[in-house]
């Protein structure tokens, strides 16, 4: 009879890699920062519907960085996708979702 062994649970404290040119940060930093960028990306996505790609270059951020925190704010209604069918001045499909604000920013949360 052999016994069976398990490893341990892995506890690396290593930075997970965002992928993308430049240094990399520890994903936590990189959710901790949503605070303090929900204001720029809000301002940003005011004037129309961006996709992530046009959001980096607006905050002038990596766009790995930018998934994060456009996800969270999605996720907590801050931000809603705009569909191209929703989009009738979108005449390109490049792929990407655009995100507008939410219509309920600033009211009540």
């Amino acid at each position: 009879m052999t016994e069976a062994t398990t490893a341990p649970p892995r506890t690396s404290t290593a930075p997970v890699s965002l992928g993308g040119p430049g240094p990399l940060r520890d994903v936590r930093e990189v959710i901790r920062d949503e605070h303090v960028m929900r204001p720029r990306i809000l301002a940003a996505v005011a004037a129309g519907p961006l996709t992530i790609p046009q959001i980096a270059e607006a905050i002038g951020h990596p766009e790995r960085e930018v998934v994060f925190w456009v996800m969270g704010m999605r996720k907590y209604g801050h931000l809603l996708e705009v569909k191209p069918d929703d989009d009738p001045d979108d005449d390109e499909d490049d792929g990407f979702f655009r995100y507008r604000p939410a219509e309920t920013e600033g009211q009540g949360s």
